[in-house]
């Protein structure tokens, strides 16, 4: 058993793919087909899986081994599955791009909804995505943000953005609330998230309970107005929930961070260092998984 075998490994439709024995025997194994965004479960470390012609590749057992992506010419549309020259926001068609709800700049900015002018691109979508409860939390990344998510992307939302650190602060009634929440803090703490810096493994030592004590405190006038707008109930203070912490599978952070782009360099290749956030961090640079969804990728490792 002891010389090395290259497999090309076929599987049906959505098994997960365990790669223990095929380490075991010192093998490698290719799989080709579309992906999509990195899936996580919050373990320790986080647990990451690669979405990939239907199959879910356990990347973690990667790490500290040589993997090898190659970008094979072909954009599938996430949404329509049409074959595309240039990906619009992270996998769509320009078609797509134009018309889903999904991709409207309100995704981006919810304080810009404008279901109530009657004019959400899918009314019905609207209602199932935007009118549920949100949560509005502080984060460590680069440093301390503030930001918003639908309470069921908790806490898969905090792993995308490489956050050390979450704390939810509140329980808002739908997604413009949580947008109008968000300008108020944003005023005083930052909503974005420095990706190099993040990549390195720095950011800030605050700590989250005090921050959003005094957050709380600086703009409960602010609050105030949005309560008296919408009645009671459409904002609530989560005083009792405590910070989560997140660990990441990497053993060595970068020093610089270089970026790979599969539009420019089709292949990548090198030893994986770590996951964080949506990034592969290799020995050669960094590539975000999350920004290729739907190109056609030949996975090697």
């Amino acid at each position: 058993m002891g010389g090395k075998i290259r497999l090309s490994v076929n599987f049906t439709a959505g098994e997960c793919v365990c790669l223990e024995s095929l380490f075991a025997y010192n093998t490698r194994m290719k799989i080709t087909g579309n992906i999509a965004k990195l899936k996580t479960t919050l373990e320790t470390p986080v647990k990451y899986q690669l979405p990939i012609a239907d199959q879910l590749i356990d990347l973690n057992p990667f790490i500290g081994k040589t993997v090898r992506l190659q970008y094979d010419g072909v954009i599938n549309c996430v949404s329509c599955g049409r074959k595309t020259k240039k990906s619009f926001q992270q996998g769509y068609c320009y078609p797509c791009f134009q018309s889903l709800p999904e991709c409207d700049s309100c995704i981006i900015k919810p304080e810009l909804c404008h279901y109530h002018e009657g004019t959400c691109r899918d009314s019905a979508w609207g209602e199932q995505h935007c009118f549920q409860d949100h949560v509005v939390y502080l984060s460590k990344t680069s440093g301390v943000k503030v930001g918003i998510t639908r309470q069921p992307n908790v806490p898969s939302r905090w792993i995308d953005q490489g956050a050390i650190q979450a704390l939810p602060i509140f329980r808002v009634k739908d997604r413009l609330t949580s947008g109008k929440v968000e300008m108020i803090f944003k005023q005083h703490v930052a909503d974005k998230t420095a990706w190099q810096r993040m990549l390195k493994g720095e950011t800030s030592d605050a700590d989250l309970l005090a921050e959003r004590d005094r957050l709380h405190a600086e703009c409960q006038s602010e609050l105030s107005d949005i309560e008296k707008e919408l009645g009671d109930g459409a904002i609530q203070f989560l005083a009792n929930d405590q910070v989560i912490d997140i660990e990441y599978p990497v053993i060595t952070y970068p020093e610089k961070v270089k970026s790979f782009n599969f539009d420019k360099t089709p292949v990548v290749e090198g030893e994986l260092q770590g996951i964080k956030g949506q990034y592969l961090i290799l020995d050669s640079g960094v590539l975000n998984i999350r920004k290729f969804s739907g190109y056609l990728i030949s996975f090697e490792g």
